[in-house]
């Protein structure tokens, strides 16, 4: 029993050989939906092992098997048992993985997956057409940039850990770049460089290209003065004295997260591209002094772009990570009267969103990541359902939220309506993966079929 599965994509074979080598490759793969955790990369597709991590604590070991490697053809890996964690899956299950690559063309490849295991086909599809969408619009992305005349970079990534930051930095190193993550802890590897938040070493960003400044403390939860205040004081400061360090290390680019928080909680049906003006409440204030610590660098000559982030879709973080068990369990439900607007944006759009950031000279300033298509509650209500095939009966009443996240974290979050347009990305051309959100949430949670 096993299944073949393939795909053309539109890229040599050379070049799609080398995007699964690189680091990044596992994670970019690994579906989201399901729920496993990408743990370690095989250093080496000849004889390298990649380990998942498992509820439970169990682990997946899939070790490369150096007899099969044949670059650029092919590569194979096997399930095996090494060590107490890995040894249900790899004593019980049987897996062997062939990859191939095919020549279609100069321009095309054929790729191509042979599964031998127990595991029915209909239950592995969904994740070889996800990961098969993921290779072709993550080589697009790429390709657009080379043509461009992007090359590969050295890219300090503060937040490297995160959701949008982990995402991002398996995203670039598939391309070819070399990305710094700067941690707080003492360095553990060569990608890592230690950063004092409160006072950077001067020579933190040597042999730096671009920064890509994504820490900060988590803006969810209940608004009291003690939250308020880490969420400020992790991002005005660090981000004041990071944006000193890039000008006075001559960084070309500096890309800073921000947040459509800065157009306040209610704007009703306004629409707001980057020219509307700061709205109301405390997000307002704390973006906009987020984004005025940036001002030191681009004072200094630094291409300095902010990026205002909508509402990211992701199973593995935010929103959708807490509403999918909800809506699947049928007890999912709009807020309120449902009209507030919802301004979203998928992680992999998002993700596109920050890579055109660094290699296109004419972003600069603030930028809308949302896509092109805001929704209401209500309408997001009903697509989520859709695609969970679930109802969605439950209307959560106003002061539900208020519960969880308090007054001002409720009206400022929860309740919060934002009619974002990404007016910037659109005037430069730019090309969403998923525009809409249903097949963004179709793509996500493994629902295309």
């Amino acid at each position: 029993m096993g299944i073949e599965c393939s795909s053309v994509v539109a890229a040599p074979r050379s070049e799609v050989f080398a995007w699964y080598s690189r680091p990044g490759a596992f994670a970019r793969l690994a579906p989201p939906w399901q729920p496993v955790t990408p743990v370690a990369e095989a250093d080496s597709l000849r004889d390298g092992r990649a380990v998942l991590g498992l509820p439970g604590g169990l682990r997946w070991v899939a070790r490369h098997d150096p007899a099969e490697y044949d670059p650029p053809h092919r590569f194979v890996d096997d399930l095996v048992a090494d060590g107490l964690a890995s040894m249900p899956a790899g004593l019980l299950l049987r897996w062997r993985h062939t990859h191939e690559f095919e020549v279609v063309d100069d321009a095309g490849t054929r790729v191509v997956d042979r599964v031998d295991s127990p595991v029915p086909a209909f239950a592995l599809r969904p994740m070889f057409d996800y990961r098969y969408r993921q290779l072709a619009d993550d080589l697009a992305a790429h390709g657009r940039a080379a043509a461009h005349g992007y090359e590969p970079s050295t890219i300090a990534v503060t937040g490297s850990t995160g959701l949008i930051g982990s995402a991002l930095t398996a995203f670039l190193t598939t391309g070819g770049h070399r990305v710094l993550r700067l941690v707080r802890h003492q360095p553990v590897g060569a990608d890592e460089r230690q950063w004092h938040p409160d006072d950077p070493a001067p020579d933190l960003l040597d042999g730096v290209d671009a920064v890509v400044h994504l820490a900060g403390a988590s803006i969810a939860g209940r608004f009291t003065a003690g939250h308020k205040r880490a969420m400020t004081e992790s991002r005005i400061g660090p981000t004041r004295r990071l944006a000193e360090r890039a000008a006075t290390a001559g960084i070309g680019t500096f890309v800073c997260a921000s947040a459509i928080g800065y157009y306040g909680y209610d704007r009703g049906d306004e629409v707001l591209d980057e020219n509307a003006t700061r709205g109301d409440g405390f997000l307002a204030d704390l973006v906009s002094d987020w984004e005025a610590a940036t001002l030191v660098a681009a004072e200094a000559g630094v291409r300095v772009a902010r990026i205002r982030t909508g509402i990211v879709q992701s199973p593995r973080g935010g929103t959708l990570k807490l509403l999918r068990p909800l809506f699947t369990t049928g007890l999912g439900g709009r807020i309120g009267d449902g009209s507030q607007w919802l301004s979203w944006i998928g992680i992999d759009d998002l993700v596109d969103v920050y890579h055109r950031a660094l290699w296109d000279s004419d972003i600069a300033g603030p930028v809308n990541a949302v896509a092109p298509q805001p929704v209401r509650n209500t309408d997001y209500t009903k697509i989520l359902a859709g695609v969970l095939n679930r109802p969605a009966l439950l209307p959560v009443p106003e002061f539900g939220p208020g519960l969880l996240l308090g007054a001002q974290g409720s009206k400022e979050l929860a309740a919060a309506s934002q009619r974002v347009a990404p007016a910037r990305l659109l005037r430069a051309g730019h090309t969403f993966r998923r525009p809409e959100l249903e097949s963004t949430l179709r793509h996500l949670l493994g629902r295309t079929g």
